[in-house]
């Protein structure tokens, strides 16, 4: 059916058929990105360019609860199985408002500590939940031998930035010892100091650099997209992860506007080092795909002993720190490498309720039977058509002409399929909004067809009091469905824009196949290789996975089949040897992986 008539259609054809409850107690699974209601802020209140975002995520669990901390949002977030998330009004929060947040919970205490480039409090909380925050202590201290605020670089030597920004507390239950970490420079490194608990956390000596980035030979360090600018890159956004007596320093790297925004790690014996790079660095990459970005998380774990990573994506649509946040199942394995499973990354995954022994058993294995389907729209404002929200592009946005209830958008499937899942992406255009209250919501329906004139109602927010600028629904049971429609009710924004709706389920034929002939061919710069394969008929996309051991492909880069069958992968370690291998999707499944193939 072509758009026209699809236009033509409108909502004049109500469903008929008995309306689904979508957002049912019984939901199970979550997609990337996070679905919170991510705030309009201040940050870009004098340029006028209004976004909502979220980045530089903590979760922390405490008394059975996660509570999510981000950048700039005048509060925090509570759930209680890491699906359904609630905003919390603290009653107190420091000063402006937080960037880049320390969060930290011991024993029955919550810690929580702004960036900063003067002295600051650190609060505390022992019931999170109701949003009342104490002060611990008053005022944390100018670092030791660090410039005042407002002191311009270059800085003597052994002169320390201003700080601590990025901070990241850690509490090591070996002798009680505190420790704060902190750093984000293209110049300066990641530094550590011990904490003085008796002394309300006080600074036990002097800051100690602990690590630096070096682009010369880790290729995933390069700035720019795909590691292709030369501009020297950014290191910051540090957490301490300990497993099995070994001590884990994450920083995230080269930069928070980027698709290759990425988290690493550094291992050592005690908390303030020495540390070694770990050679299967990046620990948490996602550069291919819809939500791109994984860097400046923290690792936290859930309930049953699964560690989770989570992470930045990018947005930039707006301004160029316009983010949102992603969470990655994560672990380390026999050897002690530290992984985050990003394959499949912004497709349903499964919350467990045990503990997993495989992090890709979580992923649904719905697929997404919305690429570049045919979508019409009600109206729209030109440069911004209907086609643009099946492109995968949060970056490429449909505007409507008005924000009435009547507007809407359709897209055809192109045949019937199992739909399992929908993922609806606002974004801000003209948005004139420079902070989130009462009225900013989101209210909208699906509703499914298989023929295009008889419709059932498949969700139903239009009672929903959040704002949802990514709107996950998992729908409690499956349809049939080749017709999906986004029907409009409400949004707090001066205009209706949708970057992308995205349909997960299964198309009901066979999975595609493996792809053949896989060659990688490392370039005279061994921080990067050629990959080429031979393109596969009726696949969506392909992940090219890799890894240093055959056991060890936490690496994936996912790459639509209309981008074509070759990839130059700039973010390769100089002397490290890797093994790769294939795998192509389709709307009904992945194929099994190609054989490996080594490169020195």
């Amino acid at each position: 059916m072509n758009t026209k008539v699809l236009a033509a259609l409108g909502v004049a054809a109500l469903a008929v058929c008995p309306a689904v409850r979508a957002q049912s107690s019984g939901i199970r699974t979550y997609c990337n990105p996070v679905d919170i209601d991510y705030k309009y802020n201040f940050e870009q209140l004098n340029e006028g360019i209004s976004y909502r975002s979220g980045a530089d995520p903590v979760i922390v669990r405490q008394g059975g609860e996660y509570f999510l901390f981000e950048t700039i949002a005048g509060g925090y977030w509570r759930s209680r199985d890491l699906i359904h998330w609630r905003f919390v009004v603290p009653s107190r929060w420091p000063f402006e408002d937080v960037v880049a947040p320390a969060a930290l919970s011991v024993r029955d205490t919550m810690y929580l500590m702004q960036s900063t480039f003067e002295p600051r409090p650190i609060l505390y909380t022992t019931a999170p939940e109701t949003g009342r925050l104490e002060y611990y202590n008053r005022w944390l201290p100018p670092l030791p031998r660090a410039m005042p605020n407002g002191a311009p670089p270059p800085w003597p030597k052994g002169a320390i930035p201003p700080g601590p920004w990025d901070p990241a507390l850690f509490h090591d239950d070996d002798g009680n010892r505190w420790f704060l970490y902190w750093g984000s420079s293209n110049e300066y490194p990641i530094y550590g100091i011990e904490l003085d608990k008796k002394r309300r956390l006080a600074y036990e000596g002097e800051p100690k650099p602990l690590l630096s980035l070096h682009p010369e030979l880790h290729g995933w360090e390069r700035f720019g997209r795909n590691h292709g600018d030369t501009i020297h890159p950014y290191v910051e956004g540090a957490w301490m992860t300990k497993h099995d007596g070994h001590y884990y320093l994450q920083y995230a790297a080269p930069g928070t506007e980027y698709n290759v925004y990425s988290n690493g790690t550094y291992v050592g014996e005690s908390p303030l080092g020495p540390f070694t790079y770990a050679p299967y660095n990046p620990v948490s990459y996602k550069p291919g795909g819809f939500a791109t970005g994984a860097g400046h998380g923290n690792t936290f774990e859930d309930a049953y002993g699964n560690l989770w990573n989570t992470g930045t994506t990018w947005i930039g649509a707006n301004w160029t720190f316009e983010r949102r946040i992603v969470m990655f199942p994560a672990g380390f394995d026999r050897d002690g490498a530290m992984f985050s499973d990003t394959r499949f990354g912004d497709f349903p995954h499964r919350v467990p309720t045990k503990r997993w022994k495989k992090p890709d058993e979580l992923f649904t294995g719905w697929m997404l039977l919305s690429y570049r389907k045919a979508a019409s729209a009600t109206s729209a404002l030109d440069s911004f058509p209907a086609s643009n929200v099946t492109d995968e592009n949060p970056r490429t946005i449909w505007v409507a002409r008005s924000t009435s209830p009547r507007e809407a958008l359709t897209i055809d499937l192109g045949h019937s399929a199992e739909v399992r899942a929908l993922q609806v992406n606002y974004a801000d255009y003209q948005s004139k909004r420079f902070a989130s209250d009462s009225t900013v919501y989101t209210r909208f329906r699906i509703s499914t067809s298989l023929d295009g004139r008889t419709w059932r109602r498949a969700a139903d927010l239009s009672r929903e009091t959040r704002d949802r600028p990514n709107a996950y629904i998992e729908l409690p049971t499956s349809l049939r469905a080749r017709f999906v429609r986004y029907e409009h009710l409400h949004v707090g924004a001066a205009t209706l824009a949708i970057s992308d709706v995205r349909v997960f389920g299964n198309g009901g034929g066979s999975p595609s196949p493996t792809p053949a002939s896989l060659t990688v061919t490392r370039a005279a710069d061994a921080r990067n290789a050629h990959i080429a394969w031979a393109p596969v008929a009726g696949a969506v996309g392909y992940n090219v996975r890799w890894g240093i051991a055959p056991d060890k492909l936490y690496q994936t880069y996912q790459r639509f089949a209309d981008e074509g069958s070759e990839l130059e992968l700039r973010a390769l370690t100089i002397g490290q040897h890797y093994f790769f291998a294939i795998e192509s999707f389709n709307e009904s499944g992945v194929s099994p992986v190609s054989e490996m193939v080594r490169i020195q």
